[in-house]
């Protein structure tokens, strides 16, 4: 067994008295103190996060875009500098390899990041994708550090720090700045349902950013955050996560998603044949659907417990927490279509052999006021 990889933050999350855990081949924080109070702060304040575990994969080259629109699903060689997408890339059978977000930072520049878990797959599979296109496939892993500040007093605490154009800066889209007198790639993007800002970084300035940043939030209630609280905020924003949610037993498709698969664009793409056969099965027989789960009682659900109706199981759950925002515990779950429609009666989860009554509610469980 080889020793985690430690993000540039490593010291600085000991020294605050981080619970570390193994995520993925890094060392991570967990949660700083009470996760509780980490969720709610995003919530209502802001949160502090390192992602550094992200993994970046930087392709350039005048047929940098061709090249993945090959190897991605989406039409990525569409997409404006300075903007973003959410996609995935598939295996050619149609299964999710992973989910991705692609940033256009240049006329021939991308830059895709991918999950930590399959970051060294999707490095294969876009390297080997790419060969014949006039475009060059770079390991960036080592190139960043990422930050993110997120909840409804980032965008304040961030220009206080920067003198980028953040009331320009769309949802999804990026923009070269400085924050703190450190250059950065400044996204307006993030996994919690809530307005935030991700922060690409060179590892050597990352301590100095997460210091500027505390500082700056001091007064507007910023707290450091890991990524257990990192999970329910995702989870009730009814945000999908790799190996949950999403697999390679998953077409787009099954996951509700079919609409990142962009069909009319130049060129072939792997996987097109058989996610062709994939849309129109689901067109023909609605796969299971992909729905909110809210207990009626305090029993939590976990990732894998049936989902039950008139002693039939009739879906899976694929996470559970309980919900800071709710105060109950909710699931993401897959459940035939005859059970998938809000306020469907009977509908339980098996928790060690007891059926627990929860109310069928469509995603997301939370939505923020814009």
């Amino acid at each position: 067994m080889s020793e985690p990889r430690r993000t540039a933050l490593d010291a600085l999350h000991r020294a605050l008295g981080a619970t570390m855990t193994d995520f993925a081949g890094w060392d991570m924080p967990l949660r700083y103190a009470s996760e509780r109070d980490e969720h709610t702060a995003v919530r209502t304040r802001a949160g502090l996060f390192d992602l550094s575990h992200m993994g970046e994969i930087t392709v350039t080259g005048p047929a940098a875009g061709e090249a993945l629109d090959h190897a991605l699903v989406g039409h990525i060689s569409a997409l404006a500098v300075g903007r973003a997408r959410y996609t995935m890339i598939c295996a050619p059978d149609g299964g999710i390899l992973d989910d991705l977000i692609v940033y256009r930072l240049g006329d021939e520049e991308y830059m895709v990041v991918a999950n930590a878990s399959n970051a060294q797959v999707v490095l294969d599979a876009v390297t080997e994708r790419a060969a014949g296109f006039d475009a060059e496939v770079r390991d960036d892993r080592d190139a960043y550090a990422l930050l993110a500040v997120q909840g409804p007093n980032s965008p304040a605490i961030l220009k206080s720090v920067t003198d980028a154009d953040l009331d320009g800066l769309k949802y999804y889209a990026g923009l070269p700045g400085t924050v703190a007198g450190v250059p950065a790639l400044i996204a307006r993007t993030g996994y919690t349902g809530e307005d935030g800002f991700e922060l690409f970084v060179a590892p050597a300035d990352a301590e100095k950013l997460w210091q500027a940043l505390t500082e700056a939030g001091a007064d507007a209630g910023l707290v450091p955050c890991g990524l257990s609280c990192r999970d329910t905020l995702r989870l009730e924003a009814g945000m999908p996560l790799y190996g949950h949610e999403l697999t390679t037993a998953l077409t787009p498709f099954d996951a509700g998603l079919g609409r990142v698969v962009k069909f009319d664009k130049p060129g072939d793409f792997v996987g097109r044949e058989a996610l062709t056969a994939a849309a129109a099965k689901a067109e023909a027989t609605p796969p299971r659907k992909l729905v909110g789960l809210v207990a009626e009682g305090r029993r939590v659900p976990r990732a894998g417990y049936p989902v039950v109706a008139g002693g039939e199981v009739v879906g899976e759950v694929t996470s559970g927490a309980p919900s800071p925002t709710l105060g109950k515990p909710i699931a993401m779950a897959y459940v035939d279509a005859a059970h998938a429609a809000p306020g469907s009666l009977g509908v339980g989860v098996d928790i060690r052999g007891t059926h627990e009554p929860y109310e069928v509610v469509a995603l997301p469980f939370y939505k923020r006021q814009r």
